[in-house]
């Protein structure tokens, strides 16, 4: 044996990928308080020990499925300047506001499990934060946000309104409360 391989059978992406399909299919249906791991191994059709061989619980299972759709729907644009940027980043943003049910169940999880909150912290909310200060670092490079500015409170503020709305429902997460987002941080930095 040359301990390359894992004692067991061999991970099957094929499985891996029915199981996140599962996952967010299930979620879609039943919501994340109602999901299961035996509802998405049933899905799946694989047991649930081969979930729980690649997952510890079904919200690491439901957080890799939600960053895999999330890396292939969100890119970080590079048109050029802060305000087309921004509009760009924001607006692929919040045409995720379907996601609310996923988000809002991690999140949920995240503050009972500080191990989860942790992974979600550090796999899901930091990347997202990555992405916009990719941007906002780009448009201070180009002088196009006062070099006085923090960079830190400004990604709080769009992260907090977009949680806030996500998580109170007070107000609407839809195009036009993102153009007004990006309308309050293009005068805010300038």
């Amino acid at each position: 044996m040359t301990g390359d391989r894992r004692p067991g059978r061999p991970r099957s992406e094929a499985a891996r990928q029915a199981i996140l399909g599962a996952a967010i299919d299930e979620l879609k249906e039943r919501g994340y308080a109602a999901l299961t791991v035996e509802g998405i191994a049933a899905r799946a059709g694989v047991g649930k020990q081969t979930i729980y061989r690649w997952w510890p619980s079904k919200a690491d299972v439901v957080l890799t499925a939600l960053l895999d759709l999330s890396e292939t729907t969100i890119a970080v644009p590079d048109e050029g300047s802060l305000e087309e940027d921004l509009r760009g980043f924001l607006a692929e943003t919040f045409r995720q506001r379907g996601q609310r049910p996923v988000l809002a169940g991690l999140m949920a999880q995240a503050l009972l499990d500080p191990v989860f909150a942790t992974a979600f912290r550090e796999r899901f909310l930091f990347r997202r934060r990555a992405v916009l200060r990719e941007i906002l670092e780009r448009a201070a490079a180009r002088g196009e946000i006062a070099s006085d500015l923090s960079l830190e409170l400004l990604i709080d503020v769009v992260y907090g309104v977009l949680w806030y709305r996500l998580l109170i429902e007070h107000a609407p997460l839809d195009d036009e409360a993102g153009r007004r987002l990006a309308d309050l941080v293009l005068r805010a930095v300038r």
